[in-house]
């Protein structure tokens, strides 16, 4: 059912409560039938309800199984029904008058405004335009205290109720609704109520707003509603206030859909003018943050000024807060500009905010933005818990999953299970590559060549990464610190025996870091140029520059990275001096919690340990799925990534802690997969593998 409406009842269920209703009188029937139309029932509501033997009813019932005995759950009188089937059951076998009735008396009794405004909607038939402002206001007030999934509902009822002369008319009040939808993560019902209103709707206002829902509602896969972006010029006209949305949408499309920033930028910044002429403050605003934000990943001079406009006064409190506005700029500004400190504070009080309104999309990407700052911070158990958190967020509400799949792999391989990261990673990089979403894309990359790095799969790393690099350079991305994938990508070149071009890699990216003065980017590169030094047998001026890169990391507050530095010193090191300095490198890793790395430091501490053995290798990295099982195009993405794992001897239990999902939602996926693929068992996907057996 959509948000608000009741359950939909078995009939086998519905005769079951009918036949212990029978065993009531009328007026107890008729109390149940209030309760099951309240929010919260409670003795004290039903009775000021009208149902004077309230007490005595609801304990009969009890009795009969419909109503739970009285417990010390809940507040003081609480009447709680034994499953929330059964009030759905009661509810649904009443007539609509008797309905009607039951909201009516409740809309006087309850004590909540938004409760009865939302009873006297239910209780009113037609149109009623006193109705209508009542239900308006109480969404705003749903909307002040920070539920806009409530808001929505009541501003569909107040759309219901508005008459056909009425202002503001029910398709405005229905895409306030709409609005309020996509703040809540309702994205799907945000998406039928604008059609639904662009369907009927003949006012360019009207329309255009309309159209902007659906962007929004298509979020990263703006491929999606190519179609869209005609309609709404010709709707906008030559209105610069209508032009300015439209315009601020078309940037995000030339990013997203085109890959080219630059008109991203021209586009922001024609729909920041537009927006000025036209007295919109709040399109001005996320048109000069986008710009801003542009500007920044381009390296762009312009970019301190532009974001010092999206600043100024006077702000618009919502804009101000969106993951698009310019707090969320000034953090990324933050971030890139090593001013961690800064950052943790600036991500935190944006997530505050958001939380206490409700914003979920702007509470995904903001959990991830603080999830990074532990990240660069060192802080890698506590990054790890932020990023399960925005991608249990994410996958509940269907926003920015493959946003979040790319960020907890980076948690994932700093502080958690590589094989997850990469399981993280290979479907965030498939997601960015279905939805069109190059600006993604190229942070899957880099994320998966990341994760294939500590895994010790170096020529993956390397594929990986060139595809990273391709990626933003047809994007014109200068800004290192963006991605930060170039000293990852130096490494895994020197383990290859690419040594040459791995200097090139730290060449290319010093220059713009240089002048872009990003410090920690500087110090990884000089992390990774130590060990084209090593390779190219300058041992020592190696060892000089790994601990010179070593400290400026710990001085930046990166504690992985220092520990990395720490670890590649060791590593090049010729001869040891005993163990101190070794479980010097371990406590950094220990202190970052960095799981995967100490068990690097494991495997290398074990060969240093019996030199007569032959090397321990680095953890093998799982085969893509893609390349071990054939059919696979007939699966979904859960389903192909439930098969790769099964492939690995994964148990269910297994599977489902990698996935973050229940065992028993691993059970139906692989009735599906089996189902698909024509096999009976786990062990007929192996053999289908194999190439052992033939699907039916």
């Amino acid at each position: 059912p959509r948000p608000g409406e009741p359950l939909p009842v078995p009939t086998s269920l519905r005769a079951l409560v009918l036949s212990r209703l029978e065993l009531l009188s009328a007026e107890a029937r008729q109390t149940l039938l209030v309760a099951s139309a309240g929010a919260r029932p409670t003795q004290a509501l039903l009775e000021a309800a009208g149902r004077s033997d309230a007490e005595a009813e609801t304990a009969l019932a009890a009795s009969l199984g419909l109503v739970a005995a009285q417990g010390t759950e809940g507040p003081e009188g609480a009447v709680r029904f034994a499953h929330p089937l059964v009030s759905a059951a009661l509810y649904a076998q009443a007539t609509p008058f008797e309905r009607r009735a039951a909201h009516a008396a409740l809309s006087t009794a309850a004590s909540e405004p938004i409760e009865r405004a939302r009873h006297l909607a239910l209780a009113t038939t037609g149109t009623d335009e006193q109705v209508a402002a009542r239900l308006s206001e109480a969404a705003a007030l749903a909307r002040d205290r920070g539920a806009p999934s409530v808001a929505a509902q009541l501003g569909l009822l107040a759309a219901r109720h508005t008459p056909a002369d009425g202002r503001p008319g029910a398709d405005e009040r229905r895409l306030r609704s709409a609005e309020d939808a996509l703040t809540s993560g309702e994205i799907d019902l945000a998406r039928e109520v604008a059609r639904d209103v662009l369907e009927r709707a003949t006012d360019p206002a009207v329309r255009v707003r309309a159209w902007m829902v659906v962007i929004d509602a298509a979020g990263q896969a703006m491929a999606d509603v190519e179609s869209v972006f005609p309609q709404a010029l010709a709707d906008a006209g030559d209105d610069p206030r209508l032009l300015a949305l439209v315009r601020y949408q078309l940037a995000w499309r030339a990013l997203l859909v085109e890959g080219e920033m630059g008109k991203g930028r021209a586009e922001a910044a024609h729909a920041a003018r537009l927006a000025a002429t036209a007295g919109d403050r709040s399109t001005e605003l996320l048109a000069l943050s986008f710009q801003a934000q542009m500007e920044t990943l381009m390296g762009h001079p312009a970019a301190p000024a532009t974001l010092e406009k999206a600043l100024a006064e006077p702000q618009d409190l919502r804009v101000a807060v969106d993951h698009n506005g310019a707090g969320a700029t000034r953090f990324r500004w933050l971030i890139m500009s090593d001013q961690l400190t800064d950052a943790r504070a600036a991500i935190t009080r944006l997530l505050g905010e958001v939380r206490r309104r409700g914003i979920v999309e702007s509470e995904v990407h903001f959990l991830r933005g603080l999830a990074e700052t532990e990240l660069r911070s060192g802080h890698c158990g506590r990054a790890l818990d932020l990023a399960h958190e925005s991608l249990r967020l994410s996958r509940d509400t269907g926003i920015g999953e493959a946003a979040g799949n790319m960020f907890t792999s980076l948690a994932e391989a700093a502080g958690g299970d590589v094989h997850r990261a990469l399981v993280l990673a290979r479907d965030a990089v498939r997601r960015a590559e279905e939805d069109g979403d190059l600006i993604y894309l190229s942070r899957a990359l880099a994320a998966l060549g990341h994760a294939q790095l500590v895994a010790g799969d170096a020529a993956g790393t390397v594929h990986s990464l060139r595809r990273a690099r391709e990626s933003e350079q047809r994007l014109g991305i200068l800004d290192p610190a963006r991605g930060r994938w170039h000293g990852d990508l130096a490494e895994a070149l020197v383990l290859v025996g690419e040594p040459a071009e791995a200097q090139d890699v730290i060449t290319a990216a010093r220059e713009h870091a240089v002048r872009l003065r990003r410090a920690s980017v500087l110090a990884v590169l000089d992390r990774a140029e130590a060990l084209v030094k090593a390779a190219n047998g300058e041992h020592d001026p190696a060892v000089r520059q790994l601990l010179s890169a070593q400290d400026r990391l710990a001085q930046l507050g990166y504690g992985l990275e220092e520990a990395r530095a720490a670890f590649a010193r060791e590593r090049r090191r010729e001869k040891r001096e005993g163990r101190g300095e070794e479980e010097e490198e371990a406590r950094l890793f220990r202190r970052c919690r960095a799981m995967p790395w100490l068990r690097q430091l494991d495997a290398v501490a074990a060969a240093v340990a019996a030199p007569g053995s032959p090397p321990v290798p680095a953890p093998a990295a799982p085969a893509a799925p893609e390349s071990v099982l054939p059919h696979l195009d007939r699966l979904a993405a859960t389903e192909r990534q439930v098969a790769a794992l099964v492939l690995e001897g994964a148990t269910n239990r297994e599977i489902a802690g990698r996935l973050f999902i229940s065992v028993k939602t691993v059970e139906a996926t692989l009735t599906r997969v089996y189902r698909k693929l024509g096999i009976r068992s786990r062990v007929d996907i192996v053999r289908l593998a194999a190439g052992q057996h033939r699907p039916h």
